[in-house]
């Protein structure tokens, strides 16, 4: 069974109503990235950081996998599929992906300020300041803020080497070290790149899907199937 390895990014939950940060010209409605998404915003306002990340945890919940998620877990009956997100949702998960590795860490997911090790599961969509850890420390989102080392990132770099296949769905590679993955892949893997704005990459073997993720993944499983 071939291995296809996915790298997926904000247009991939698009369709689903979240929101991307492309799109809101570098806000995300009205925050700065540098106020919600930094450890020393979080030291600076824990109060605004953390109603930012409940806020973003409520609309989730509203939200469903597109088409695009559900085809893409649909390969998984003929392929042997693993997913690298850079997404923070559970939208691959729920819709039926069984392999995924989150980069920037999970939204629905808290973890220790102290201890980036002690990770749990946030029951419902609220984190309270005054919530903590079994050391007592203040309960944080697990998420990767801008300036933080990328703790998956190994990982991801030794699934892309055994690729057979390498799909790229919704992301502009433009965040790395993320966007760096594609070049892990071996010189005769086949890479696709799914998204309506064709990303800079200048790698030969590269077909170009110019379409959002639903339209991207029905071209996809056409052009897999004559592989």
């Amino acid at each position: 069974m071939k291995k296809i390895v996915v790298l997926s990014g904000a247009g991939m939950s698009q369709e689903s109503g979240l929101r991307t940060f492309r799109d809101m010209g570098g806000l995300w409605e009205e925050y700065d990235v540098m106020d919600v998404a930094t450890p020393e915003a979080w030291q600076r306002n824990p109060e605004l950081v953390n109603r930012f990340y409940n806020d973003r945890r409520r609309q989730l919940v509203d939200c469903e996998p597109n088409q695009g998620h559900r085809l893409l877990a649909d390969l998984e009956n003929d392929f042997d599929v693993h997913i690298i997100t850079q997404n923070v949702d559970d939208l691959h998960e729920r819709a039926g992906s069984s392999k995924v590795l989150h980069l920037h860490g999970e939204l629905k997911k808290v973890r220790s300020s102290v201890d980036p090790e002690l990770i749990f599961d946030l029951d419902g969509w609220e984190l309270k300041l005054g919530d903590t850890c079994p050391k007592g420390s203040q309960l944080r989102p697990h998420i990767v803020w801008f300036g933080e080392a990328v703790p998956a990132m190994d990982e991801a770099a030794e699934i892309a080497s055994t690729a057979d296949i390498f799909v790229v769905i919704g992301t502009s590679l433009n965040v790395y070290p993320a966007a760096g993955l594609v070049h892990y892949t071996a010189s005769n893997c086949p890479v696709f790149v799914i998204d309506p704005e064709r990303p800079p990459l200048s790698m030969r073997g590269v077909t170009f899907i110019e379409e959002k993720a639903g339209a991207g993944m029905l071209r996809l499983k056409e052009l897999l199937g004559s592989l």
